[in-house]
């Protein structure tokens, strides 16, 4: 291979693991799901509905060498799904297991994964596994159109009928300008067939009126930092959702002015420090 050029990464992937890690789905990614997982743009109606087939983009190999962490991460805005994972496990670990206990997670491909018909019913064995009605609330990142949003499935374990602690989805999006209530029919579906394969009494014209809520939280500066806003979503989440969620209460803390940008630039050096550390 010539000097300097950089060794292009084949897209394929093998889903026929029963539980398969973050990394090989990140490394395996096939071409009809989205390859350019970091920019951000407005589309319209049309241009959604058309399938994404990007050409596969080189990738560096990861290497041991530091870099500062207070800069680090504000360089790499662009953040792919292997980054993404990277990152998150780093954050996931940092906070107390006590704290963790709560909380349950989906690989940030899976909701990709589900929307692509030949991979439906692998991706819902895989949730299944998570025991997610067990847990409080569970993040389902999300990357589609090549921009990162939030789910957040509050309360699944309690009851629908329930007039105390009331199941409900966040969905938090940096770019509300890209219209997120357009991922609300695929939302819908997805919860139908969580909720089937657990084998959960309610019926699928009530787990399809669990409310769907989407906060005013703070936008994105640019075109490239939706994955950052999400990372950062689940970081503040974690320190401040109440233990017993209620819509009555909704948006909580999450609102406009939930953060600074110079908040923005402390947490960057918080995932560089961690990074350091691992």
């Amino acid at each position: 291979m010539a000097k300097g050029k950089r060794k292009l990464v084949p897209e394929t992937i093998a889903i026929d693991s029963d539980n398969p890690s973050s990394e090989s789905l990140d490394n395996q990614m096939p071409e009809c799901l989205v390859l350019s997982l970091s920019g951000c743009k407005k589309m319209s109606k049309e241009e959604a509905e058309v399938p994404q087939v990007v050409t596969p983009f080189p990738r560096r190999q990861r290497t041991k060498s530091r870099v500062s962490p207070k800069n680090a991460i504000l360089q790499e805005k662009k953040i792919d799904s292997g980054a993404f994972e990277y990152h998150f496990q780093n954050l996931w670990r940092s906070f107390s297991e006590d704290k963790r206990t709560s909380f349950a997670y989906l690989d940030c491909l899976w909701f990709a994964l589900y929307r692509k018909p030949h991979y439906k019913a692998k991706v819902i064995t895989w949730i299944k596994k998570k025991q997610i009605f067990s847990k409080k609330f569970v993040f389902v990142p999300i990357v589609c159109w090549n921009h990162w949003s939030l789910l957040i499935f509050c309360h699944f374990g309690e009851s629908l009928q329930s007039k105390t602690i009331t199941p409900c989805m966040l969905l938090l999006d940096s770019l509300e300008m890209g219209n997120p209530r357009r991922l609300e029919p695929d939302i819908r579906k997805f919860a139908v067939d969580i909720y089937k394969a657990e084998g959960r009494p309610e019926s699928k014209s009530s787990v399809y009126k669990i409310p769907l809520l989407v906060p005013k939280v703070p936008q994105q500066r640019n075109g490239e930092e939706c994955g950052i806003y999400v990372l950062y979503f689940i970081n503040l989440f974690m320190e401040d959702a109440p233990e017993d969620f209620s819509i009555e209460d909704y948006p909580y803390f999450m609102r406009k002015n939930w953060f600074t940008p110079e908040g923005l630039e402390s947490f960057c050096q918080k995932l560089g420090s961690l990074r350091k550390k691992s």
